[in-house]
């Protein structure tokens, strides 16, 4: 990997950076669709290179469940078998930790799975998870961390970080032997619940290895936890996390999310929001979401939004005629994928050029008096902002809510 800190906000943490990996160059920040299975759902890779997407997410547990490790080796790496010729990152398989807990026994040695195909035992150690990455071929590979959820407190949480870190130790140990540190680039990832303490050993931990890391990844979060809490923690994480590596936030979906992240220094962001939402008739804009299965859209011949550079919009696709076949025509679906994903490039791109040209705080506040200036903005966005020095509340009259603030059309009245 070739990292580069390009431009670097003159208020908040936020950074453009350049960052060559070995199939082409990412610009960050940026954000990672999620093509679980080797395939963001509905769309051809050449779909998704087209929309000017450079680097996607694949997941190692299920990759290596089906089609399996044999059939990856015969076809050249997870690259070859699903015709990406751009970046792919993979996760190590430890978010299963969480979501298939009913099917997980975790100890010492790694993570205890039972398929949930056919119910038989798969034993994935951190050595295995390496292994698998390294079949899959993937330009940047996880750690096998210890994941519980983020609302998991009491002596699990501790000692899952504990052993995060020793996990790390066994995957830096078969990395280095396995030759390929040249072409796949390792994270670590930072574990500790929403414990600071707990998090501060776990950071001391990982930064004492950054010589044997590429890059960190902040893990253990939107997992329902108060956004107030998640904030404090990922600007915990990335005010100490060394400047010359990249800085992922696992999970991390919502456009405001994003933003508040990237103002707290983060590079990278993956969540499968963006395209699971479009297969359930809601189209992301800059004035909120838009539910296309409402009654409201019926006759209404504007596309998702007139602004949008993508093939949906671009078309003249109308409001009208997605609301008639979204989630009964798999076209539907196909649609607001493609107009989510380049919404989600827009956010960000839209941030890389505000850095660029030093007018980041002003992109926030634009964006979010366009998205919630009509409802209300999250406090706990501006508490975020504000403790990197933009105050979203200045010259505006907007009310502050509480909770996650997050938009959704669920009626015609809205």
């Amino acid at each position: 990997m070739q990292f580069e800190v390009i431009a670097k906000c003159h208020t908040t943490r936020a950074r453009v950076c350049r960052m060559e990996l070995a199939h082409g160059v990412t610009m960050l920040p940026t954000f990672m669709p999620v093509a679980t299975q080797a395939a963001i759902k509905g769309l051809t890779p050449q779909q998704v290179e087209s929309l000017g997407i450079t680097l996607i997410l694949n997941n190692t547990y299920h990759l290596n469940l089906r089609p399996g490790i044999k059939v990856l080796d015969e076809a050249g790496g997870a690259h070859k078998f699903q015709g990406w010729n751009r970046n792919l990152l993979t996760d190590s398989g430890g978010f299963q930790l969480v979501s298939l807990s009913k099917f997980t026994k975790i100890t010492e040695d790694g993570a205890l799975f039972a398929s949930p195909f056919n119910g038989e035992p798969t034993m994935l150690t951190p050595e295995e998870s390496i292994s698998i990455q390294h079949s899959i071929g993937a330009d940047i590979i996880m750690q096998l961390d210890d994941v519980v959820s983020s609302l998991t407190v009491g002596p699990r949480v501790g000692e899952a970080m504990h052993r995060s870190v020793r996990w790390l130790d066994r995957c830096i140990e078969q990395h280095e032997k396995s030759g390929r540190k040249d072409k796949q680039n390792l994270f670590a990832i930072v574990q500790g619940g929403l414990d600071p303490a707990l998090r501060d050993l776990c950071l001391d931990a990982m930064i004492e290895r950054k010589d044997q890391v590429t890059g960190y990844a902040i893990g253990g979060l939107s997992g329902g936890e108060e956004k107030d809490v998640f904030w404090k923690i990922i600007k915990q994480c990335a005010d100490r996390l060394p400047s010359d590596r990249p800085r992922y936030s696992m999970g991390v979906g919502f456009a405001e999310d994003l933003l508040v992240c990237v103002a707290l220094g983060v590079d990278m962001a993956d969540c499968v929001f963006p395209t699971r939402t479009a297969r359930f008739g809601v189209a992301l804009t800059f004035k909120g979401p838009l539910n296309l299965k409402l009654g409201k859209h019926t006759k209404s011949m504007d596309p998702i939004d007139k602004s949008c550079p993508c093939p949906t919009c671009a078309s003249g696709m109308s409001r009208a005629v997605l609301h008639h076949i979204v989630t009964i025509e798999t076209a539907g679906a196909h649609a607001l994928t493609i107009h989510n994903l380049v919404f989600q490039a827009r956010v960000m791109g839209g941030a890389r050029d505000a850095i660029l040209e030093g007018r980041f705080p002003e992109y926030l506040r634009s964006f979010f008096f366009d998205y919630f200036g009509d409802t209300g903005y999250p406090e706990w966005c501006v508490n975020a902002l504000r403790s990197v020095g933009v105050d979203l509340m200045q010259g505006v009259d907007v009310p502050l809510v509480k909770g996650s603030g997050v938009r959704w059309e669920y009626s015609d009245a809205a």
